[in-house]
């Protein structure tokens, strides 16, 4: 039978998997990477790291699925978003890359919407706004700031794009990912080539755009024999990892929509047609299913806000922490006494487009324990969620289903508290690994196991558990939900202020 394979260029690692056609997972692999923060509010890694962590997770995969070279037909990548790979005419890397969560190009974005000739016209252009995380800003950036770099770089990739030219040779991207460069024109699916006129960029810079199921090369052949497998291996466009999640959890058609709580918290929602908020709060992107489109909201530091408090805080808990973090805010009543926390550890994105946003415990007491600040950290990362949803239902997005999924899902907590702040039943499904099983998907499409990817989703995802509404602690969240969002209000000219100090 044959095998596909789907890579996860992650923030934190790498992960690989291996389904067979009936989307059975034969083996999987993870490889953990560092981050680097050279000044507050910027983020870095180094692209080699991921080339490395791809080669560790692949073989490892070969080897406990005892596959055979000629077993794997085709790869499927995702990656984060967003990541700027600069390349010299020698495809080395000239410097680390920016990431998406770095927040240091708050002066190109006004460039870029000064360029544009403005926030609407920019907008009608690719779809969204200029905000700090879009890969356009960092180019910008680096033109502006590291001009000796700039004049080094011929190929900007994405991170999935960067470790695809290292496996195939050939600089290629999908629609999902090249969307949130803000380069691309969402709605004809291709580059933008008024925008990249009016930024002085170069159309070269930039890779060859596929669809997401589409072929983009083959194996090299020194690299083939490196991972144990074929240079009859194709790799196919894949998917930015919110995509890739979408189609990792059947969020192909419309009215099904997707929460994910990693690293970021991202609320995404497929559309049959481009859909735009005219204030630029949600992001309008191509889906991974051909075509199609979908909307998203996102939180910069959802899981990472738990994250930043068990690492910095919490520290003596050991490997069992956010088991311990889990008991003790479930010990604690819906609202955590009053206890509210704003997850803007890195600024942020849904609704505000903030990078000065900054983030905050408010009402503490002397009675609050460390369970009440576990939870009231649960509770804001997904009341900021719940911002992303309201905008969609204002829209008229349908949204008659809701799947959960991330390391949030795995938390009965945390799912319950998605059910309560969203105030309408939340689904888990089988398939648990998100965006590598969704890219394995396109990648069993585009050797032509299956004829599109929505026959690849009904195939092999179903739903799994189901977490009813319980309604008094849906109301008192409802009674929350207002105060946090004046928190924001109130505390908007404080961070800059707060911003312009650190």
């Amino acid at each position: 039978m044959s095998t596909f394979l789907g890579i996860d260029i992650g923030t934190s690692g790498t992960k690989t998997l291996a389904i067979d056609e009936a989307g059975t997972i034969l083996a999987e692999a993870s490889a953990e990477y560092p981050l680097y923060h050279p000044k507050p509010m910027w983020s870095e890694q180094d692209p080699e790291d991921w080339w490395q962590a791809t080669i560790k997770t692949v073989k490892s995969v070969v080897r406990k699925a005892k596959l055979k070279p000629q077993d794997v037909k085709a790869i499927g990548l995702s990656g984060q978003m967003h990541g700027s790979v600069f390349l010299d005419k020698k495809d080395q890397v000239v410097r680390k890359a920016l990431l998406w969560n770095d927040q240091r190009t708050a002066a190109e974005c006004e460039e870029i919407e000064q360029r544009a000739g403005g926030r609407k016209k920019l907008i009608k252009m690719v779809a969204n706004p200029a905000l700090t995380g879009f890969t356009a800003p960092k180019i910008l950036w680096l033109r502006n700031r590291e001009p000796k770099n700039f004049a080094k770089t011929t190929k900007i990739l994405l991170p999935k794009d960067f470790v695809r030219q290292r496996l195939t040779g050939e600089f290629a991207t999908e629609v999902s990912d090249a969307s949130g460069m803000l380069l691309l024109d969402v709605a004809k699916r291709n580059w933008s080539k008024p925008l990249l006129s009016k930024l002085d960029l170069d159309p070269q810079l930039f890779a060859t755009c596929y669809e997401s199921e589409q072929v983009t090369g083959k194996l090299l052949p020194a690299v083939a024999k490196q991972l144990g497998l074929s240079t009859d291996c194709v790799v196919v466009g894949g998917a930015g990892d919110c995509a890739a999640n979408g189609v990792g959890t059947g969020v192909v058609k419309k009215g099904v929509l997707s929460t994910s709580i990693g690293t970021s918290g991202v609320m995404f929602v497929h559309s049959d047609k481009v859909e735009i908020d005219p204030e630029g709060r949600l992001h309008t992107f191509c889906h991974a299913v051909h075509g199609k489109w979908h909307m998203m909201g996102v939180n910069l530091t959802a899981g990472g806000s738990l994250q930043w408090f068990r690492e910095r805080l919490c520290a003596e808990l050991g490997k069992k922490a956010y088991d311990i973090l889990n008991q003790e805010a479930q010990a604690v009543a819906p609202g955590a006494e009053g206890l509210f926390f704003l997850p803007y550890l890195a600024g942020e994105r849904t609704p505000h487009a903030d990078p000065d946003a900054r983030g905050s415990l408010v009402g503490l007491t002397l009675k609050h324990t460390r369970g009440h600040i576990a939870r009231a950290i649960m509770e804001g990362v997904t009341y900021s969620m719940r911002d992303s949803l309201e905008i969609i239902q204002e829209m008229g997005v349908p949204v008659r289903q809701i799947r959960v999924s991330g390391g949030g899902s795995k938390s009965a907590l945390w799912r319950q508290l998605q059910a309560d702040v969203f105030g309408q039943k939340v689904v888990t499904i089988n398939a648990e690994q998100g965006p590598a099983f969704g890219v394995a998907l396109l990648a069993a499409v585009g050797a032509g196991a299956y004829k599109n990817v929505e026959e690849a989703c009904a195939a092999t995802i179903q739903v799994a558990t189901e977490t009813p509404v319980d309604r008094r602690a849906r109301r008192n969240y409802d009674r929350c939900f207002p105060i946090y969002q004046q928190l924001y209000r109130s505390l908007k000219q404080d961070f800059k202020s707060i911003a312009a100090i650190s």
